[in-house]
């Protein structure tokens, strides 16, 4: 099926090959210029553009999905769309799959790994390529499937599936010797869920770094990633005697503030608190949250990136697994522990 522009007043239609034959190259390098424009020479793209502009050449969604056997449309599965953390992940994966003309497709698991293979094995028969950001559900199934339809990991290394992961050890290497500095020797890790790969990478980096600079690390939970589970990890924080807490994430921080303050344990002066993630309520909170950045945004655009490349119509060898790194942000919820600030 051709892929054409209709004119009005009867003119021939145009189409994909005459703006082809006009910039000297051939139809599939039009495609790609359109398409996937990171994997045409810029001298080249330009050109393309420029006779695409010139001759009135738009593409046909339509005809051209009928013709590659393409649904025009890409899918992207989160575990909690109401966790601050993923809003801006879906915003920058969706800009960046509009402008490849792409429609996206949005499903959220509730944190549950068995919803989230259910809806990713629906997702694989109906979009052309999935995007799975911080998935829960076992390896095996990841591979079946990545076996129906191209897939992306974000936020988790895997072995078998192209991923954009994140290095968490600059980040938590930073903030361990924040609070050593500061004269913490007992801090508690509020552990996330289970199945995650980034509370199973964090929790090792923790224990590792922690026992590097000789702090003892009291390990509590698993908590949900929630304020719910922070503010229930909150009083197992107050009974186990620690001077600083580490959140899995910085809405469980913001539970454990809150549930500080119901108990009258002031931040810092009683205790310190880190959270991790970095989202934008993190600096708006009283006192301001230390946490450790993700640099979401970038994250999102490599992720989207690496997709539309193995969609791309030729197609790449598969790439190694990316990874970013993370930062401390140092506010205001973390100082001196109370007893150093008696001696």
């Amino acid at each position: 099926m051709e892929d054409v522009t209709e004119v009005s007043g009867g003119a021939r239609p145009v189409t994909i090959h005459m703006v082809a034959a006009s910039a000297g190259v051939s139809a599939s390098t039009v495609s790609r210029a359109l398409n996937f424009p990171e994997l045409v020479k810029p001298g080249t793209r330009e050109r393309v553009l420029a006779c695409v502009e010139r001759l009135g050449y738009q593409p046909n969604r339509a005809a051209r999905s009928l013709a590659l056997g393409r649904t025009a449309s890409l899918g992207l599965i989160v575990p909690d769309i109401a966790n601050p953390f993923f809003a801006p992940f879906v915003k920058v994966v969706q800009s960046r799959v509009r402008e490849a003309n792409y429609a996206l497709f949005l499903a959220d698991t509730d944190e549950d790994p068995a919803t989230e293979v259910e809806l990713a094995l629906a997702m694989s028969q109906q979009v052309d390529g999935l995007i799975l950001c911080s998935p829960r559900m076992p390896g095996r199934k990841l591979r079946t499937i990545a076996a129906k339809t191209p897939v992306v990991v974000a936020n988790r290394v895997s072995r078998s599936v192209p991923s954009i992961a994140l290095d968490f050890g600059p980040g938590i290497r930073q903030a361990v010797a924040h609070v050593h500095a500061l004269g913490h020797r007992r801090c508690a890790f509020l552990s996330g869920p289970s199945g995650s790969w980034s509370n199973q990478q964090r929790l090792r980096a923790f224990k590792a770094t922690c026992e590097s600079y000789g702090i003892e690390l009291v390990v509590l939970g698993p908590y949900e990633p929630q304020f719910s589970g922070g503010y229930r990890g909150a009083d197992e924080a107050l009974a186990a005697g620690v001077t600083a807490v580490f959140a899995f994430n910085d809405l469980s921080a913001l539970g454990v503030m809150s549930r500080l303050s119901d108990r009258n344990v002031r931040v810092p002066d009683e205790m310190s608190v880190v959270g991790f993630d970095d989202v934008e309520v993190a600096s708006m909170t009283s006192p301001p949250l230390t946490t450790v950045a993700i640099p979401v945004d970038t994250v999102a655009k490599a992720s989207a990136a690496l997709l539309l490349s193995l969609l791309a119509e030729t197609t790449p060898q598969r790439p190694a697994a990316q990874e970013l790194a993370t930062r401390l942000v140092i506010r205001n919820t973390t100082g001196v522990p109370k007893e150093d600030q008696q001696s």
